[in-house]
């Protein structure tokens, strides 16, 4: 059951976007349409899952003076398989999220899930901690690329429901608009945790 909790607490509690402010790189950065959002946070949900088990099995074979190599290692292999893959079978999706993706090597939030619950805890525990803390990032940035591509584009997931000639604010598929609507998306997350308190 205590499991469970982990799972949970990555979609609003500790979400990595709108709490614990990590990923902000790609959060920002390729957000502009729901699809975008989607895809960047589906493949840094299979690294962390993947990267959380890897660690999991190896965490007492590791010596402590190489441990951050060797989970960067982890971490940039499987970055490699979801590259390659994204680049055989979504072509599209791999050329909108461009250098994105080879950063995922680097985003704090699988790192410091490594670090912080992987080396520490079971395989299965682990697990359920990376598909949790990696939904809630892919919702996060869903959400974020869903509202800039409505705001910015009058559209979601590309189906457009706002006529070609209606006025759209632009400022939302910019970066500015990145900016407001994560802004505007942490208060009301703040505010909902909040009153759950």
């Amino acid at each position: 059951m205590n499991q469970w909790k982990n799972f949970s607490k990555g979609f609003f509690k500790e979400n990595a976007v709108f709490v614990l402010l990590l990923g902000m790189c790609p959060a920002l950065g390729v957000t502009t349409s729901a699809i975008n959002g989607l895809g960047m946070g589906l493949a840094t949900t299979f690294v962390l899952v993947m990267s959380n088990l890897v660690i999991s099995l190896i965490k007492s074979q590791i010596p402590d003076k190489v441990r951050i190599p060797v989970f960067i290692v982890v971490i940039a292999s499987f970055v490699t398989i979801v590259q390659l893959t994204m680049e055989a079978f979504v072509p599209s999706l791999y050329k909108a999220l461009g250098l994105f993706i080879p950063l995922i090597v680097v985003n704090c939030l699988i790192l410091g899930r490594a670090e912080a619950f992987a080396s520490k805890n079971t395989i299965g525990s682990s697990l359920i901690d990376g598909l949790g803390m990696g939904l809630g990032f892919s919702m996060a940035l869903t959400m974020l690329g869903g509202i800039r591509e409505i705001l910015g584009s009058g559209s979601l997931f590309d189906i457009r429901f706002v006529p070609e000639d209606a006025s759209t604010m632009l400022l939302f598929v910019l970066s500015p608009g990145a900016f407001i609507a994560l802004g505007y998306l942490i208060a009301v997350i703040n505010r909902l945790n909040r009153s759950k308190k």
